[in-house]
């Protein structure tokens, strides 16, 4: 018999409950939720684009050509000219041939790698992958082996074995951790064992490289090394689903038989709109990546004077190591009742013993802000104990 109040209970008691706060109003620093003004370090809004004017004004143009909805799939009638403009503009960003919309980041992971494989093949994974990889890869009718965080020995230990075709699938920043895949050497063990790299740059596109062009960028890698490139839309950039860039023939296979493409409703017209815009600011102000990598610098140097035991990163997400689910929630309760938004992350999405603050910084922060959650954690820390 099933009995789901018993397991809510249970995992209320263990601390891993998760309940939603109800926001009133744009994103920002600043948010009002629960009817209340925190200032919030929890959003991925990494270029603090996601209220800009700009894009508002776009959307709105795109709702008055086109409507507030696609009305079909992108294969059916639901294709506009603003969905194809924003494509040949990602890939023209990107430095791939061509570019292809999904409706969520989740959605193309999971097209991409059910698209590519089979059963014949072998899909090798991170552990500490983004849950869509991993359903990608569990989903796929392909053997999925997984590596040790960023094992790149491993990994190649595990590429010799396997027979049939390997994809490599990688976050480029690991969303919890906020460090960078070991980009140069995952392309290097691919090519010495005819495998593909797929690299999920949801966390990096817009933050890292030449004009934000990602953490594939950054590492130095030409397109042909990595050959399939995903990256959202709706953390730097502001908006609201994903793509994947990659050469013609990819695209066009993925349009063919990546079913979360095939048979999804396009996003609106509008959102693709507002994206064009964002993808040009982002490329243009670099000011924007300047200031939230100096937000991290000023953070990171606090939280060590401090005593904070935080994660080898460098970019915006800044995790606080903490250890057990009772005291992340601790922390962040601490904080949310000085006015401070902190997400406390707990498994299962980190591994046991590994629960933490998930500290993100945008560019929309000031100084002020950075400093003023320093000063809470510096009380907590004192009290509590680091």
């Amino acid at each position: 018999m099933w009995n789901l109040h018993e397991d809510l209970q249970r995992r209320r008691a263990d601390g891993l409950y998760r309940t939603r706060r109800v926001g009133d109003g744009p994103q920002g620093p600043e948010l009002v939720v629960d009817g209340r003004r925190m200032l919030a370090f929890c959003s991925n809004d990494y270029l603090g684009l996601a209220a800009d004017p700009r894009l508002g004004e776009a959307m709105r143009r795109g709702v008055a050509r086109y409507g507030v909805g696609a009305g079909a799939a992108h294969l059916i009638s639901g294709h506009s000219r603003a969905h194809h403009a924003l494509e040949e503009e990602l890939a023209e960003f990107a430095g791939r041939e061509r570019a292809l919309l999904f409706s969520t980041g989740y959605m193309a992971n999971l097209g991409v790698i059910g698209a590519l494989t089979d059963r014949r093949d072998t899909v090798f994974e991170d552990r500490l992958n983004h849950a869509s990889l991993i359903d990608g890869g569990l989903l796929t009718r392909a053997q999925m082996r997984r590596y040790a965080h960023a094992d790149v020995k491993a990994l190649r230990e595990q590429l010799a074995e396997a027979r049939g075709r390997r994809l490599i699938v990688t976050d480029g920043v690991f969303s919890m951790d906020g460090d960078v895949a070991p980009l140069v050497e995952l392309a290097a063990g691919a090519a010495d064992h005819d495998a593909w790299l797929m690299v999920d740059d949801a966390h990096g596109i817009g933050v890292l490289g030449a004009r934000g062009r990602g953490s594939i960028d950054a590492a130095g890698l030409e397109p042909d090394q990595v050959q399939v490139l995903m990256g959202t839309l709706g953390k730097a950039l502001g908006t609201a689903g994903a793509f994947v860039a990659g050469a013609s023939d990819l695209i066009e296979t993925l349009i063919q038989h990546a079913r979360p493409y095939v048979y999804t409703t396009a996003m609106p017209p509008a959102v693709a709109e507002a994206t064009r815009v964002a993808l040009r600011i982002a490329s243009d102000e670099e000011w924007r990546r300047e200031r939230v990598l100096g937000h991290v610098q000023r953070f990171r140097a606090g939280a060590l004077r401090i005593g904070l035991t935080l994660g080898a990163s460098t970019t915006p997400i800044q995790p606080i190591l903490l250890g057990d689910s009772t005291t992340a929630n601790r922390w962040g309760d601490a904080l949310a009742r000085d006015g401070i938004l902190v997400g406390a992350i707990r498994p299962p999405t980190v591994p046991e013993g590994t629960a933490r603050l998930r500290v993100t910084f945008s560019a929309a922060h000031t100084a002020a802000h950075v400093d003023t959650l320093l000063s809470v954690l510096a009380e907590i820390a004192a009290g509590q104990g680091a």
